[in-house]
């Protein structure tokens, strides 16, 4: 495998990423966000180069120290030859199949090839299965911003009540994850009369609008597009796709985003998180994803 560097070889990969949306939306994020200062420290490895088979992103080796955090070792991927991706899969030295780690991709091989590995290994494989949202613009907000709330970064003080209301959250690594995406990357709320957020939104490693929630006394009001909109500005102007994933039984959710202007894409945006033997268990939350709670207010 080879690590891409150049801006130029990450421009070039950039534009060729573009012309197949939506199935390479994690990896062009990734690719993006690395070609933009990389604050999330991740790498970008092809196969081969210019004519690449596979495109895998993960995080830099020497900045990932716990071996148990699937939160903050994700990796990304998209290919045009599903052998490459098998081979891929094979090479330990691209992926270390003794950490804990979560991969992402929009292509239906990308989960068979895992389930192989992670069988054969005897790993544990957790299946989430998203859909994916694209807004082709910018988000359209029933109003402006009510009185009483002001818009505003989300602080590393709000982690408790970010982590509490996040399926997936409700350990020391989820926080440690919700903290460092605080310090790296931007994230928008809206804060109430006494300086609690009732509605925000983050941004992940892959440029994903991530983390959605409204509060249940806030919702039915058109709060959910004020924090998007702010941080779809800023992915615009920068040429970023403007995306979410949601569980697809979430109806309420999948609602309030296409009234804004986000339109459901075709296929299966997948999260699989792996972890191996000997490493803490998950939280409670993972132990089957039909069992993770569908929260209306969340995306």
């Amino acid at each position: 495998m080879l690590i891409l560097n150049c801006p130029g070889q990450l421009r070039n990969l950039e534009e060729t990423l573009r012309r197949s949306l939506p199935a390479t939306l994690p990896v062009l994020g990734a690719v993006m966000t690395v070609a933009r200062g990389n604050p999330a420290g991740h790498q970008v490895l092809v196969d081969t180069w210019p004519h690449f088979g596979v495109v895998l992103t993960r995080p830099c080796p020497e900045d990932n120290g716990d071996p148990g955090d699937f939160y903050s070792n994700q990796l990304s991927v998209y290919y045009r030859d599903e052998g490459a991706w098998r081979g891929l899969l094979g090479d330990t030295e691209a992926v270390t199949w003794t950490r804990a780690m979560q991969i992402q991709g929009m292509q239906e091989g990308t989960l068979e090839a895992v389930q192989e590995v992670t069988s054969a290994r005897g790993l544990r494989l957790e299946i989430f299965r998203y859909r994916a949202l694209l807004c082709p613009g910018l988000p359209r907000p029933r109003g402006q911003i009510p009185p009483g709330l002001r818009l505003s970064p989300v602080s590393p003080s709000h982690v408790p009540l970010l982590d509490a209301t996040w399926a997936l959250g409700g350990n020391p690594r989820s926080r440690r994850f919700l903290r460092r995406m605080l310090r790296i990357l931007p994230s928008a709320c809206l804060l109430g009369p006494r300086g609690r957020p009732v509605s925000w939104t983050l941004l992940d490693p892959f440029s994903c609008l991530r983390h959605g929630y409204t509060l249940p006394a806030y919702r039915g009001r058109g709060l959910t597009a004020l924090p998007l909109l702010a941080l779809a500005r800023g992915l615009q102007a920068r040429g970023f796709p403007v995306y979410c994933w949601a569980l697809p039984q979430n109806t309420p959710a999948l609602r309030a985003l296409g009234a804004v202007g986000f339109v459901g894409q075709p296929g299966t945006f997948y999260n699989l998180i792996i972890t191996p033997p000997g490493l803490a268990d998950p939280p409670p939350e993972l132990k089957g994803w039909d069992k993770v709670a569908v929260n209306p207010g969340s995306y």
